[in-house]
């Protein structure tokens, strides 16, 4: 459901509510940004107002939490409104986060980040919901998978994709960001989310010290190692430099031609990582 179309009960009214008493929906993952979408709705606001409140929820200190229009309040802000209309719904904290993943989850252009962390909540959510059956003979393997293709008939996603994106959640920060710029791609993220938060951190270093990015079947490897014995910052590094498949051009020396520049008891793996080193060193110097 987009940001700008939010259901509103036959019962409800619409009231005004100044800025400084709502609060944004804490650890919510929709971040807002000042790219060309905001611009569009801070034009389309000055010119025809806030077409639909805000969905707000009541908190014990006197504030309101943010459910659907944390972007409709940053442009009435920036456009000096000193009122905001608003719908106030009672709702508990788990049907507040599902109406809240509802409400943000289907806006174009949202970042794969967002998607997997908001997808994560609800599914939490829903599982708090619904609790665990005493007694129950149903395994966690099967509540899970249940729980899954419950929430793949409300989302535009088959239920081994949204498996994937739950998984996604579990990547660091770094890892998370890198995905959304493009530098780790979806498939050898999930694979990469198998790994332990150390582990994590090593792949983000060894792909800003590499410049490479993992492929799917390398990052599948990095995975096996990890649950065969351990997987090291340096393995790591090592399976980055290999040349994929997939790459069109190389850059290629004979041994002689760099032999000449290292001591004779290098090791191939040690010219290479020599060289890597001196370019790192530059690009950083530059």
């Amino acid at each position: 459901m987009p940001d700008h179309l939010m259901e509103i009960e036959p019962d409800e009214r619409i009231v005004e509510i100044a800025p400084e008493r709502l609060r944004d929906f804490k650890d919510q993952p929709f971040k807002i940004r000042k790219d060309a979408q905001m611009d569009n709705l801070i034009d389309s606001i000055s010119r025809h107002g806030i077409l639909n409140p805000l969905i707000v929820r009541p908190l014990p200190e006197g504030v309101y939490e943010i459910i659907s229009g944390h972007r409709r309040k940053y442009a009435a802000e920036k456009l000096g409104y000193r009122k905001l209309p608003v719908i106030i719904r009672n709702l508990k904290e788990e049907d507040a986060i599902i109406s809240l993943v509802d409400s943000n989850v289907y806006r174009e252009m949202i970042p794969i980040s967002e998607k997997a962390l908001a997808y994560k909540m609800k599914y939490n959510a829903i599982k708090r919901k619904s609790g665990r059956r005493k007694g129950s003979r149903t395994g966690v393997h099967n509540r899970t998978k249940k729980t899954v293709d419950v929430m793949a008939g409300e989302v535009v996603e088959s239920s081994r994709q949204l498996q994937r994106y739950l998984k996604i959640a579990e990547l660091i920060p770094e890892l998370l960001e890198m995905l959304d710029e493009g530098r780790l791609s979806f498939n050898p993220a999930y694979e990469a989310a198998f790994l332990t938060p150390d582990q994590q951190r090593d792949l983000a270093k060894a792909i800003d010290f590499t410049q490479s990015s993992p492929s799917v079947s390398q990052a599948q490897r990095m995975k096996k190692i990890s649950q065969d014995h351990g997987l090291t910052l340096e393995e790591i590094k090592s399976i980055l430099c290999e040349v994929k498949k997939g790459d069109i051009t190389r850059v290629t020396f004979k041994n002689e031609q760099l032999r000449r520049f290292f001591p004779r008891n290098y090791t191939n793996d040690q010219i290479k990582q020599a060289i890597l080193d001196l370019l790192q060193n530059r690009t950083k110097q530059h």
